[in-house]
């Protein structure tokens, strides 16, 4: 102040402090430069009005300014509010998009195709993708992807074991984010996050896995994902589960009504068949009874009586075999080994086969060499199967079309090769040993 004075010359100075609740702000001055004056009571009163009304007009500027900056921070927090509101409407819509998918759909391919796209356009990311595990062959396969600004991966495939650091606490059920420190050589320096589609083990109603795969969001580097971000991924990684449960438990729901569709099929053979098998022999027998009671000669009346005798014996053999079969599902039928000449018994075994052979005027060759081996085992069992072989043959033979026997041993093996000039389709080949089983149409 005093070097103020001295650099302008002034000869009297009037000074009053701009107070405001005991505060000072500053000061006004009159001066005079000319002349010593003395100042009147007057002008004092005069000056410290004006340094009053100086004070009020700050603090009405002070006032002002902060309703200023109070209404643009209130206006900061509703533009925020706003956006964080339409950001929850925009997630909970989402949401709900891929719920009612679940909820109508059992395609597990259309479903978590939903949800990348869904997750990608939502929250504006570069890309996301959804990979599918198997944990038998410890593999990552990526089977759904969607992209805006990065190359797509769909069908690369991630051994875990590779990355234990990344698995271990997926298959965990545990999320994580990260940024690669080192460039990708196709996606260069990106934030991430993955996000396991995991089954509650209490509510997997006997699926094999609990994790079935995971979901990858991919931003640029500098990206960070919040909390309520990862919570919607997570509720969407959720409903993935779901959809991909219920599309297995519908996909092995079916497949077990084919199969019993086809068991019934099975079933519905198997009674057409035994009951023809069975008839047949009743009506052979009730025909000997009725013509052995008009058999007009002994001869005939014992000719009858024979085929009596074969026709029960077939029957009660039909319903051992069935017994037998009984036996052979729970393993305790008996095995009943001899010793026989293999010559003598199998030709005993076709000679019933030749008349019905040359009815249907199918040509028959047998070759069974003289010096084969007696054999040992349960000739009750080999004389089903190869009466049945027999049969098949029979019946699925043209006419005028040939049927061949042939045996041989080797290497204290007996081989039995039955043949003819009908074929089996090579689709047909794995049923063969199927209980029952006819080919369609045959």
């Amino acid at each position: 102040m005093r070097s103020l004075v001295q650099r302008h010359q002034i000869k009297a100075a009037l000074v009053t402090p701009i107070l405001q609740d005991d505060k000072l702000l500053g000061l006004i001055c009159a001066h005079v430069c000319a002349a010593p004056r003395q100042w009147k009571e007057v002008e004092a009163d005069l000056l410290q009005q004006l340094a009053d009304q100086i004070a009020i007009a700050i603090a009405q500027s002070e006032l002002y300014q902060q309703a200023q900056q109070l209404n643009a921070d209130l206006e900061e927090k509703v533009r925020q509010r706003t956006e964080e509101v339409e950001r929850a409407l925009n997630f909970e819509s989402m949401l709900k998009r891929i719920t009612d998918r679940v909820r109508d759909s059992l395609d597990e391919g259309q479903i978590l195709d939903a949800a990348v796209r869904e997750l990608t356009l939502v929250l504006e990311l570069s890309g996301c993708n959804a990979s599918l595990y198997d944990l038998d062959q410890g593999i990552s396969t990526i089977c759904y992807d969607y992209t805006n600004s990065i190359p797509t991966y769909q069908g690369r495939v991630a051994q875990m074991d590779r990355f234990p650091e990344i698995y271990s606490q997926l298959k965990d059920g545990l999320y994580f984010q990260f940024c690669s420190l080192l460039p990708n050589p196709v996606r260069g320096q990106v934030a991430m996050l993955a996000c396991p589609i995991f089954v509650d083990p209490d509510s997997s109603q006997g699926m094999d896995q609990a994790v079935l795969g995971d979901l990858w969001l991919i931003n640029h580097r500098d990206y960070e994902f919040n909390e309520d971000e990862i919570r919607l991924v997570q509720q969407v990684a959720n409903q993935c589960a779901i959809a991909i449960r219920q599309a297995r438990l519908f996909q092995a729901s079916q497949a077990q009504v084919k199969e019993l569709e086809k068991l019934n099929r099975l079933k519905d053979d198997f009674l057409s068949t035994v009951s023809h098998e069975l008839r047949t022999p009743i009506s052979n027998v009730k025909m000997a009874i009725h013509m052995l009671k008009n058999a007009p000669d002994e001869t005939r009346r014992q000719r009858y009586l024979q085929i009596l005798e074969a026709e029960s014996t077939r029957e009660a053999e039909l319903i051992n075999d069935l017994l037998d079969l009984q036996r052979l599902e729970v393993a305790a039928g008996p095995v009943t080994l001899e010793t026989l000449p293999l010559q003598r018994w199998l030709l005993a075994l076709i000679e019933p086969f030749k008349t019905r052979i040359s009815h249907r005027q199918q040509r028959f060759e047998v070759n069974c060499p003289a010096d084969l081996q007696p054999m040992t085992c349960d000739f009750g069992m080999l004389q089903r199967i190869l009466a049945e072989l027999m049969n098949n043959a029979c019946k699925y033979t043209a006419s005028d079309h040939q049927i061949t026997l042939t045996v041989w041993q080797a290497d204290n093996f007996t081989v039995f090769q039955l043949q003819n000039q009908a074929q089996i389709s090579t689709a047909e080949l794995p049923h063969i040993f199927k209980k029952f089983y006819r080919i369609p149409d045959a």
